[in-house]
């Protein structure tokens, strides 16, 4: 009976009762787990209504609306209107049949239906989606495009502060027009801490809807220009010997950088027009969320000047635990003009990515810039701190335990409340995926099956305790197509690792790319896979910010640091792991040879292999030739780099997300090796 309980409340809460693993084993949740995991979503489950307070039909469908009766004898009778978007006189009719006969022609858009029965009425938003997600007329065309990865953080050049910034991405932008590129894909830019500079993960934001000021060009900025008091300090012995060393380093150095900015860019505000009508404007349009981000910012930079280990508002006093507690607004009266500075620094970088998307267009990229969607936000941050209930603050979301990984994976990222997101209206998806497809042509969803179920995982406990969540997909792909298309912009789903075969079509279906990474891609009979046997409907790379680079994927160099650093549970799965990749690379290394490739002597697939840039070169060059609409590469692989960027499984064991390029951004592209192959890339996509 106990068991028949929990079934249902695991149910109606949408815990997966199982799922596959990749060896193709059904997996079920410990019970335990199960209700460690009811509690955490607190109750807040849907409610039953007669009209749910969203509804999503697709374009040019029948909009036959049933209503929720719990009753299905009972004959309702009632009235609606329906306000459609930026309409102030409604469309009307009656209830039929306990159900609302909608027009077919509906536009797209997002609509308010309004149900009265007696002296009752309800509030639905309705949708109206279309099929399929934005693609620009050269997919449409089959055209095969190609363009580059950047992660911003590594740029290196004369006039940085020690970190890449918007003014690098401009000269990199420049820097590429020569060879028609078209595309440049970012790293996440969301939100960082910067009264906590070392939390330096893009792929744990404090907020997605807001950007990482780090990368605001200080020394662009007119107001940094001319104040006299920031020149003053700029120039002078001390700042310049400070600024040279931190160019100089291999790896960033936050501690330092984030600081240094933030003293240059006060010098600006103060000499920054507060009036500018474009940047009331701004603020006017950020609403309450801009203003949560800022006060967040301002607020956490005050308390950590006064107590130490202020990570984030789970560590702050209780008072301030809650943007709308009186603690907060006392500190938001107090402080206006730390919380303008904050505000301010959002229009800056606002205005600076917008340069940089301004000048793809000007450059007549078909896809310009290409942002990333982290899958999730830290529980301490500013998104959490003023929308609590949206989230399950007591679970964290991961990946179960595979071969490689025996007890599985904690991102330490906190998950939406599905029911709650409903409940919503979906409000807070839309205005996430609006923010992240401004000032760019692409938009790529780190982890997409999370539109279809997520693994949360208990607060606290391991990542082999988790348990599949049950997202609304559908309503949540209709969404992305309708903003995808209102934005001219594509969608591009990573869909890597374990994929379940339900949401592939759906994908597919919307025109959402799928992602391919070239070193994973076997036929059924275990060859590497036949270029021209890539889907169109794709983005193909060599490597990602999560794998190692081409020179130390070649050398087995991951391995070497996965041994030092601890990330294999035993030695006997690396061993596994090392055979396989020896077998990957002899099937790589025929189809290289295949394709009349002439390798070096040495060049071979066993892990103490040497490996230069002419084969790397090589290797780029001819997968440049994949069916695929899209193709990728980074520049850490132009450049013949080993170091890595990111070890996952680690976190302090290796200085992940601060390794920077080995070369600056002048000597990359006045590289006649690096000049080939972009040439040679960009003459193998045209065919």
């Amino acid at each position: 009976m106990m068991t028949t309980i929990l079934n249902k409340q695991c149910q109606q809460a949408g815990i997966l009762p199982y799922f596959f693993d990749e060896r193709g084993l059904k997996i079920s949740p410990k019970t335990e787990v199960k209700k460690r995991l009811l509690k955490a979503f607190e109750n807040n489950f849907s409610q039953h209504s007669l009209l749910p307070t969203v509804k999503i039909f697709r374009q040019k469908t029948p909009h036959f609306f049933p209503l929720n009766t719990p009753n299905q004898r009972e004959h309702i009778q009632g009235k609606w209107q329906l306000w459609l978007e930026n309409q102030t006189e409604p469309l009307q009719g009656k209830i039929k049949r306990n159900a609302i006969p909608l027009p077919q022609n509906l536009p797209l858009g997002y609509h308010q239906l309004q149900l009265t029965v007696g002296k009752q009425q309800w509030q639905c938003v309705l949708i109206i989606a279309p099929e399929r997600c934005y693609q620009p007329i050269e997919l449409l065309e089959h055209k095969k495009l190609w363009g580059t990865f950047l992660q911003l953080y590594t740029l290196k050049s004369a006039t940085n502060w020690g970190i890449g910034d918007f003014g690098d991405l401009k000269q990199f932008i420049q820097q590429l027009e020569p060879y028609q590129a078209d595309f440049l894909g970012l790293n996440p830019i969301h939100a960082l801490f910067p009264a906590n500079p070392e939390s330096a993960s893009p792929y744990s934001p404090s907020s997605r809807r807001w950007l990482n000021i780090a990368y605001i060009d200080i020394g662009s900025l007119v107001e940094f220009q001319q104040s006299q008091a920031a020149q003053a300090w700029f120039n002078s012995a001390e700042i310049q010997q400070t600024l040279k060393a931190l160019r100089d380093t291999d790896w960033i150095n936050y501690g330092e950088v984030i600081p240094l900015k933030l003293t240059g860019l006060r010098f600006a505000f103060q000499q920054a027009d507060k009036e500018n009508p474009t940047f009331i404007e701004f603020l006017q349009k950020g609403g309450e969320s801009l203003q949560v981000q800022a006060t967040f910012d301002a607020l956490h930079a005050h308390l950590s000047q006064y107590f130490s280990e202020q990570w984030g508002w789970d560590f702050w006093a209780k008072a301030y635990q809650d943007f709308n507690s009186p603690a907060v607004q006392q500190f938001r009266q107090q402080h206006q003009q730390d919380i303008l500075f904050y505000s301010w620094l959002q229009f800056i970088a606002d205005q600076q990515l917008a340069e940089c998307d301004a000048l793809c267009q000007r450059q007549a990229m078909p896809i310009g810039l290409y942002r990333d969607l982290a899958v999730g936000v830290t529980g301490n941050g500013a998104e959490t701190w003023n929308n609590k209930t949206l989230f399950c603050l007591n679970a964290s979301v991961g990946a179960p335990p595979d071969v490689l990984g025996p007890q599985g994976q904690n991102w330490g990222l906190t998950p939406f409340n599905p029911h709650i997101l409903q409940q919503q209206a979906y409000r807070p998806f839309i205005e996430l995926v609006r923010s992240n497809m401004q000032h760019c042509g692409a938009l790529r969803l780190d982890h997409i099956m999370s539109l279809l179920r997520l693994w949360w995982i208990p607060k606290g406990d391991s990542a082999v305790n988790g348990a599949y969540i049950r997202y609304p997909v559908d309503d949540l792909i209709a969404i992305l197509a309708l903003e995808s298309q209102r934005h001219q912009c594509t969608v591009i789903g990573e869909d890597l690792g374990t994929v379940p075969k339900e949401i592939v079509s759906k994908l597919r279906n919307a025109g959402i790319l799928s992602y391919k990474i070239f070193y994973f891609e076997f036929d059924q009979q275990g060859q590497s896979r036949d270029l021209q046997q890539y889907p169109y409907q794709a983005m193909t790379t060599l490597s990602t910010h999560d794998l190692p680079t081409i020179n130390g994927y070649w050398r087995g160099y991951d391995f070497e640091l996965g041994q030092r650093f601890g990330v294999y549970p035993n030695p006997q799965i690396l061993a596994v792991l090392q055979k396989e990749r020896i077998q990957a690379k002899s099937k790589i290394l025929q189809r290289l040879q295949q394709a009349g490739i002439d390798i070096e002597q040495g060049i071979d697939e066993t892990l103490d292999s040497p490996v230069n840039k002419t084969f790397n070169h090589q290797l780029q060059r001819y997968v440049a030739a994949v069916n695929s609409a899209l193709f990728g590469l980074q520049p850490e692989d132009w450049l013949d780099m080993t170091e890595p960027v990111n070890i996952p499984g680690t976190s302090t064991q290796y200085p992940n997300w601060r390794r920077k390029l080995t070369k600056n951004i002048d000597a990359i592209f006045a590289d006649r090796e690096i000049q080939a192959l972009l040439i040679g890339v960009k003459q193998q996509r045209l065919g």
